[in-house]
C-alpha cells in the first residue's frame, strides 16, 4: 500500500505529464473508411485510427495529442471535444436483435448509432428518419440519436425530394411572418410603387423563356442606331416591394437561391412575389430595373445607364418560337406577333450576334455540351430523359444577360463597392502538373502564365483547336478553381472578363437581389442592409449546399431510372478519370456511369498530369473524351452510383505516351 509521500509523488507526476503534454487543436475530417484525420489549425493533418474516429463526428473541433506508433509513423488521440456542429442528420431505421439503430446517410458517419426506446417516435424498419444527436460519442465511442421526424419509406412518391430536403436542412414551407408579408401584397402594391418611375409600358419588351417558366425575371427590347443598337434589358424589381431587413429578405438570404429540383423547384421567394407580382408577366404593368446599353457594330459595349421603370411585356415567347423567327420560318404564331415586337426581335438577334462575336474574339465562351431534361411521372420519378436543345434563341438571351451583367460589374467597380463573381482560373495546387502537361504535350504554350488573367485566356483559346496526343483543353477544364463571391472587383478568368457580377435573376438568386440594392443605393440613395464578410461567406456556403442538394436528388433519380436500362451496348464518352476507374457519359441520355479498373484485365496506373489510366504491361490507355461502348450492369444503391461494363473503346496510341510529361 502506497504511503502519503508516494501518493503525492504520483499525483505530481500525473500533473507534470498533463502540463507537459502537447495538444493540437483541429477539425475532424472523415473518409469513406472507418479511419479519419484531424486537420490541425497549424496546417497539417494527423491520422485518426478507427477507435478514435468512434469518439467523434464529422466537423468536430477537438484537441488531439500525437503519439508515435511504428516505424516513425504517428497517429492522433482525441484529448478533448471543443465543439460539435453536427446536430441533425438523416438515415435509415434499422433493428438488429434487440437494438434499434439509425444507419446515417450523412457522409463521414460510417457506423450505426443507437436510438434509445423513448426516442424512436414509432419509426419502423427501413423508414427514412430525420434525427438529432442525443448523446455525443466522445466519452466512450457510443453515441445515441433521437428521432425528430419520420420522413417516409423508400418507394413512396416524392420520398427522394423529401429526404433530400431533410438531409440538407432545407425548409419546404415559409415561416409564418414571411407568408404574412407575401399575403399582404397585391396588384395595388405594384401600383403604389409606380410614382417617380419611367413609364415604359408602351414599349415592345418581351420575355423569352421555357413554356413552363412562371418566375420571369427578364424582358428584352432592341432598336437600331447609327453605330449599332440600343439594347434594353428590363429585370424584375422585387427590391421595390420587399423592405430591407424584412422577413422576406431575411428568408431569401437564408435560402440564398431557388433550387431547381426536377419536377418541383424550391423557390427563394414566395409565389405571390416570384411568379405573380414581380414576374414580368405579359399584358400587366410590372416594376423593373432597366439597363439601357449601346452595343456597337463590332459587338463592343458603349455607354450604359440604369433606370427604375414600369414595363408591360407584350408577350411571353418560347425559345422555340423565337428560334423559328430567327430561322425565317412563317407559322401562325409568328405571323400573330405585332410588328413592333417582330422588329425588336430581329434587332435583338443582330445585336446578340455581334455581342457573341466580340466575346469569341476578346473573351471566352463556354462550350455547348449536350444537355438533357428530366421528365417525371405521377410518382415523381423519371419516366423520360430527352435532349434539351440549345438554339439561337438561347444564345440571344445569354448574350443579352452577359452584356447587362458586365455593365452592372463596371458600374459597381466605379463605385468602389459591390458584389462580384471572381474566378481565379486554374487551381493553384495543380500548377506543377499543368506545367508538366504543357511542356510535354503543348510546349509552344508553356510560356503562358496561367495564373494571370491574360495568360489563362490565351491558354484556353490556343487549346480550343489544339491537336495533341491528349485532350489538353479538357484536362485543363477539369482543374479549374471554383468561382467565389467577393466585395472587390477581380477577373472572372473562366469568362475571360476583367470583372463580372450578376443582377439578372433577382427572383432566383439573393446575390442578384443584393446587387439590385447596391445599384439603387448608389443611384437613388435607396436603403440597403449591407452584408459583412461573415454573411458573404455564409451566403456562398448556402449556395454551394443548394447545388449539392440539387445534384444529390438528381443523382438518386437517375440511379433509379438506370435500373430500367436494357443491357444493350450504348455509346458514350469518358467524362472523368481517377485511379480506381473512369466515368462514361452516355450519348443517348447524358447518364454517367462508372467503369471500375477491377473489371478490366490487368493493373492500371493513374497519371495525375494527363489524367490518363495506363495499363502497367501493355500500355493500353483510357483518357478524357475517349469514345467507348458500354453496357449497364447495375446500381450501387449505397452510393447511388450507376455501373457500366466496358465492351469496346477507341484505341489510343501507346507508343508516344509521356510519363507525366
Amino acid at each position: 500500500m502506497l504511503n502519503a509521500d508516494a501518493l503525492n509523488q504520483l499525483r505530481q507526476l500525473k500533473t507534470d505529464i498533463k502540463q507537459n503534454k502537447v495538444v493540437f487543436p483541429g477539425t475532424v475530417k472523415p473518409t469513406n473508411g472507418r479511419f479519419g484525420f484531424v486537420a490541425l489549425d497549424e496546417g497539417r493533418d494527423v491520422f485518426l485510427p478507427p477507435e478514435e474516429m468512434q469518439k467523434v463526428l464529422p466537423g468536430d473541433r477537438v484537441n488531439v495529442t500525437e503519439q508515435e506508433v511504428e516505424k516513425g509513423k504517428t497517429q492522433g488521440v482525441v484529448d478533448e471535444l471543443l465543439e460539435s456542429h453536427l446536430t441533425t442528420f438523416v438515415g435509415r431505421y434499422l433493428i438488429k436483435g434487440k437494438g434499434h439503430f439509425v444507419a446515417p446517410e450523412t457522409p463521414g458517419i460510417n457506423r450505426w448509432i443507437f436510438i434509445p426506446p423513448k426516442e424512436r417516435m414509432n419509426a419502423q424498419p427501413d423508414d427514412f428518419i430525420y434525427c438529432q444527436i442525443h448523446r455525443h460519442p466522445f466519452k466512450d465511442g457510443k453515441g445515441q440519436a433521437k428521432v425528430l421526424r419520420v420522413i417516409g419509406k423508400a418507394g413512396e412518391p416524392g420520398i427522394e425530394r423529401a429526404f433530400t430536403l431533410a438531409n440538407f436542412d432545407l425548409a419546404d414551407a415559409w415561416p409564418e411572418e414571411v407568408q404574412k408579408q407575401a399575403d399582404a401584397l397585391g396588384e395595388e402594391s405594384v401600383s403604389a410603387h409606380t410614382d417617380g418611375r419611367e413609364d415604359r409600358t408602351a414599349q415592345p419588351y418581351v420575355t423569352i423563356d421555357s413554356p413552363g417558366t412562371q418566375d420571369m425575371d427578364d424582358a428584352l427590347m432592341a432598336t437600331p442606331n447609327a453605330t449599332g443598337w440600343t439594347l434594353s434589358i428590363a429585370i424584375a424589381d422585387p427590391t421595390a416591394m420587399i423592405e430591407p431587413g424584412s422577413p422576406a429578405e431575411e428568408e431569401a438570404f437564408n435560402r440564398a437561391t431557388a433550387i431547381y429540383f426536377p419536377g418541383e423547384p424550391l423557390p427563394m421567394l414566395p409565389d405571390t412575389i416570384s411568379t405573380r407580382l414581380c414576374s414580368l408577366m405579359p399584358d400587366v404593368p410590372r416594376l423593373a430595373l432597366v439597363c439601357d446599353l449601346q452595343v456597337n457594330n463590332d459587338g463592343s459595349l458603349g455607354d450604359y445607364s440604369f433606370h427604375q421603370a414600369t414595363i408591360c411585356s407584350k408577350g411571353k415567347l418560347s425559345y422555340e418560337l423565337v428560334s423559328h423567327l430567327i430561322e425565317g420560318r412563317e407559322d401562325d404564331d409568328i405571323k400573330a406577333l405585332p410588328d413592333a415586337v417582330a422588329n425588336s426581335l430581329d434587332q435583338l438577334h443582330q445585336a446578340a450576334t455581334a455581342l457573341r462575336k466580340w466575346r469569341a474574339e476578346h473573351a471566352l465562351l463556354s462550350n455547348d455540351r449536350p444537355e438533357f431534361r428530366l421528365r417525371l411521372d405521377e410518382n415523381k420519378r423519371i419516366r423520360l430523359i430527352e435532349p434539351a436543345v440549345q438554339n439561337e434563341a438561347h444564345r440571344l438571351v445569354e448574350e443579352c444577360m452577359v452584356a447587362a451583367n458586365r455593365c452592372a460589374a463596371d458600374f459597381l467597380n466605379q463605385q468602389g463597392q459591390g458584389l462580384f463573381i471572381q474566378h481565379p482560373g486554374l487551381r493553384d495546387d495543380r500548377a506543377d502538373n499543368i506545367r508538366k502537361l504543357l511542356e510535354g504535350y503543348a510546349p509552344h504554350l508553356a510560356e503562358h502564365d496561367a495564373s494571370t488573367a491574360e495568360g489563362f485566356k490565351a491558354l484556353m483559346k490556343h487549346t480550343e483547336q489544339l491537336e495533341a496526343e491528349v485532350p489538353v483543353k479538357s484536362i485543363l477544364s477539369r482543374q479549374l478553381a471554383r468561382a467565389e463571391l467577393g466585395f472587390e472587383a477581380a477577373p472572372h478568368q473562366g469568362m475571360g472578363l476583367a470583372a463580372y457580377t450578376t443582377f439578372t435573376s433577382p427572383l432566383r438568386k439573393f446575390s442578384d437581389f443584393y446587387v439590385h440594392r447596391l445599384i439603387k443605393s448608389a443611384l437613388w440613395d435607396c436603403p440597403i442592409k449591407a452584408l459583412n464578410s461573415q454573411q458573404l461567406e455564409a451566403l456562398q456556403s448556402t449556395q454551394f449546399r443548394a447545388r449539392q442538394a440539387a445534384n444529390t436528388l438528381e443523382t438518386w433519380l437517375k440511379a433509379d431510372y438506370a435500373k430500367t436500362l436494357p443491357e444493350d451496348p450504348m455509346e458514350g464518352t469518358i467524362s472523368r478519370t481517377m485511379p480506381s476507374g473512369f466515368f462514361v457519359r452516355l450519348d443517348c441520355n447524358g447518364l454517367e456511369g462508372f467503369v471500375s479498373c477491377k473489371d478490366l484485365d490487368g493493373k492500371f496506373s493513374f497519371d495525375p498530369v494527363t489524367l490518363r489510366l495506363v495499363h502497367n504491361k501493355n500500355g493500353r490507355i483510357f483518357q478524357l473524351e475517349q469514345r467507348v461502348t458500354v453496357s449497364f450492369t447495375g446500381v450501387d444503391d449505397e452510393r447511388r452510383q450507376i455501373n457500366f461494363k466496358l465492351l469496346n473503346a477507341e484505341e489510343i496510341p501507346t507508343g508516344t505516351d509521356k510519363e507525366g510529361g
